[in-house]
């Protein structure tokens, strides 16, 4: 059966539109819309579309460049507006994603966001000019204004909040979230969490920064609250949890923990502590119980005074922040008892082998004296044979004659 003579027109029009190089929109559009579910409005929106499927584009020059690419949205003027065939793109706000090319799977909302992006792909930036300068980072998040804003490599980092990772160019596996968390950092596998967490890294990696600013030279620190701003730390499930082995944490006047290094590779000048430790012979124990405040139940309590301390020996006592002294460093009292117990104890072995000794020579007098005792013994026996002897009156009477 033949098409009515009025239908050819239209199927000729409809035909050549199928057949065209590019769809450009128009206004108004054609009627029953764009083929292969697109949507185009605005001046050169679509401009270059050929056999692209499921794009939106709204805005002058939304998606102008898009010739193959798929599932795109771009609203806002020149938004998505050199992709050529990337795809599976949201792009809302002016300009967003405007350089992305054949990065797939990104999502800008907010002007200028993702704005330099070329070749990226699995981003998300929400909040004006986030992620703005970013060409080929994969996987990034970035929410808030200035987020992100010079990362260009960069890849698998999350940013929340005002200026969060603003300077990051190159640094991947970052988390900041707090405004300007991250600010300045470079570096690599960085957690911060507070306004302004780890804003005074530069190039550190592995640093842990909740609520503290940080230092331009940290890498691999761990860092908790500010000194001077809290004042007490606690920490769930240490006190219950014995320990089979162990060593001793301590803690430096700037905050560090730490454990006290005996290895003599952290070690210089070491020499016999001699009579150094002889300064604890001045120290005077005390029986105390702390205030109220710091123990409620009043447990009583045995140690040292440190302002006592301190005028015997001002090594053995740690300052506070104001130069006042705060608490004794038992560790050292217990070295230098150490040593004068050594000491003591080498008196009492030395002496004890000068007992033993002088028991020996002892035994050997006592040996003599015996000696001695059985010798006139014998002689006196002798001495009282030779009287009792016949042979001694004959003698005198021979001498006699």
């Amino acid at each position: 059966m033949k098409a009515p003579a009025l239908q050819i027109p239209l199927l000729i029009a409809v035909a050549s539109f199928a057949l065209a190089p590019a769809l450009h929109a128009v206004t108004p559009p054609p009627d029953g819309g764009y083929p292969n579910q697109n949507t185009a409005e605005g001046d050169d929106a679509l401009f270059n579309l050929t056999t692209g499927l499921s794009n939106t584009a709204i805005g002058l020059n939304a998606l102008y460049s898009t010739t193959t690419g798929e599932s795109n949205t771009a609203v806002g003027v020149r938004a998505l507006m050199s992709d050529t065939f990337g795809g599976g793109n949201t792009a809302i706000g002016v300009v967003a994603l405007f350089a992305n090319t054949s990065g797939m799977d990104n999502t800008a909302v907010g002007d200028g966001v993702l704005e330099g992006n070329t070749t990226g792909s699995d981003n998300t930036g929400v909040g004006r000019f986030a992620l703005f300068t970013n060409k080929s980072g994969l996987f990034n998040v970035a929410l808030g204004s200035l987020t992100m804003l010079d990362n260009t490599t960069g890849s698998y980092n999350v940013a929340i909040g005002l200026n969060a990772s603003l300077v990051n160019s190159k640094g991947s596996h970052n988390v900041g979230i707090g405004d300007s968390a991250l600010y300045s950092n470079e570096g690599s596998d960085n957690v911060a969490i507070g306004s302004g967490a780890g804003s005074a890294l530069r190039t550190g990696d592995d640093n842990v920064e909740i609520a503290n600013r940080g230092v331009k030279t940290d890498s691999g620190v761990v860092r908790i609250g500010k000194e001077g701003t809290q004042t007490s730390t606690y920490i769930a499930g240490i006190t219950a949890s014995p320990l089979a082995d162990g060593v001793t944490v301590g803690i430096s006047p700037t905050g560090q923990l730490g454990v006290r290094a005996s290895s003599a590779r952290f070690k210089e000048d070491i020499h016999p502590m001699a009579r150094a430790s002889e300064a604890i012979l001045a120290l005077k124990p005390v029986a105390f119980r702390y205030r109220k405040a710091i123990d409620p139940e009043g447990k009583a309590q045995y140690g040292l005074v440190a302002e006592e301390v301190e005028k015997v020996s001002p090594d053995l006592v740690a300052h506070d922040a104001a130069g006042q002294a705060f608490t004794v460093r038992y560790d050292e009292v217990n070295a230098m008892l150490l040593n004068e117990f050594l000491k003591e104890h080498r008196k009492v072995e030395a002496q004890g082998k000068e007992i033993v000794e002088l028991k020996a020579r002892g035994n050997e007098i006592a040996e003599l004296k015996a000696m001695v005792r059985e010798q006139a013994a014998q002689l006196q026996k002798v001495d009282e044979r030779l009287e009792a002897s016949p042979l001694v009156p004959q003698l005198v009477a021979n001498g006699e004659k």
